[in-house]
């Protein structure tokens, strides 16, 4: 098919902007379409606001017109962001000494949770930590720290737009979720996704960081993948709960980072809800999602447990009020405590006893 101006038009009006809902035509963000043969150009215009979705809406906008005018030699298509970008562009997260990815096999077992407790309590033991929350189509990070309405700043540093983190406990931290509405559902193909996480990684300023800790969404998905080519991953965690259903997938996980395109080192389990301790009886536990899994699951995977966290309601109830337990100073908060020392081992042995990570490069098979 031989594109025309008006078919393009039609084929851009299908594209959202991820943040307003709203399509790229209406929002006038397409300028100086111009089609001549297969030769399809235009500008994507954000008004001279920073768009921490631009390189997403790009790369949809791309796909979208190759999908109706073909892949053949002869289709050339160039879509021009209104940012400049450098020639050079700075090394990504070049202050950041550890990355420690923390995953989970299916959604549902407190991943979240433990990422940022573990982020708040190596903070408290005077690391400088960060917290990505990679869960591009479940944010859940800006809820646990408090920080719905929050919306990060922008600076400039040369001919770029820098995303400044915000910072809450002793932690920075950034979210997709502080770029979109609350109420607004996430829906995205994958290159969207993977561009919003690339730009939360490579545009913001981290600066001089210990750890940075990624909330990766559950299961195997185009956002691990993006991670692992994008940094050199120090180490992952893998958060389960005890019963069968959720350790069958952990294996998966496992697997995935273990794998030789991959090779990313699995410093531990933790197990979460690993029993239930009514608030009224401290010294009770009742094991109801079973005992002991990821106990047996790590010695047969040849991994360590780093921690078992208890089934409290103050977990919950700090996660949903922006004030995560880790900073409560009880019994509960002490086994994230216990994990932040355990990471850090676990970390430092994996830094002296194996080369560093490599970023991934996946070859496309031929």
């Amino acid at each position: 098919m031989v594109p025309t101006k008006e078919k393009v038009v039609e084929i851009l009006k299908k594209i959202n902007h991820p943040g307003s809902g709203k399509d790229i035509v209406t929002l006038s963000m397409v300028k100086g379409l111009e089609v001549e043969e297969k030769n399809i150009k235009f500008s994507l215009d954000t008004g001279g606001k920073r768009d921490p979705f631009v390189k997403a809406v790009r790369i949809a906008c791309e796909k979208a017109l190759r999908s109706v005018f073909g892949e053949g030699p002869g289709l050339e298509i160039d879509v021009v962001m209104d940012a400049p970008r450098q020639k050079t562009p700075p090394p990504v997260l070049a202050g950041v000494k550890n990355v420690v990815a923390v995953a989970s096999g299916k959604g549902g077992v407190g991943k979240s949770t433990v990422a940022v407790n573990l982020a708040i309590a190596l903070a408290q033991k005077g690391y400088k930590v960060g917290l990505l929350d990679a869960d591009i189509f479940g944010p859940s990070v800006p809820k646990m720290l408090g920080a719905g309405d929050v919306r990060p700043g922008v600076k400039k540093e040369g001919d770029r737009s820098v995303i400044i983190p915000e910072e809450k406990y002793g932690v920075k931290y950034l979210s997709v979720g502080l770029f979109v509405p609350a109420d607004n559902a996430l829906i995205w193909r994958g290159p969207m996704a993977t561009g919003a996480l690339k730009q939360l990684i490579g545009d913001a300023d981290w600066g001089e960081l210990d750890y940075m800790i990624f909330d990766l969404p559950p299961g195997t998905s185009d956002i691990h993948l993006t991670l692992v080519q994008e940094l050199p991953v120090t180490g992952a965690l893998i958060v389960s709960t005890p019963q069968d259903v959720a350790l069958a997938d952990v294996t998966k996980g496992v697997a995935m980072f273990r794998s030789e395109d991959i090779a990313v080192p699995v410093l531990g389990l933790v197990e979460n809800m690993a029993w239930f301790t009514p608030a009224e009886l401290p010294g009770n536990r009742y094991y109801i999602f079973g005992r002991d899994g990821c106990k047996k699951l790590a010695e047969k995977l040849d991994l360590p447990v780093l921690a078992q966290i208890p089934l409290v309601q103050g977990i919950s109830e700090g996660g949903d009020r922006g004030r995560p337990v880790a900073l409560e100073g009880d019994e509960t908060s002490t086994a994230f405590s216990l994990l932040a020392e355990k990471v850090v081992g676990a970390v430092d042995l994996r830094n002296r006893t194996m080369e560093p990570t490599k970023k991934v490069e996946i070859k496309r098979k031929k």
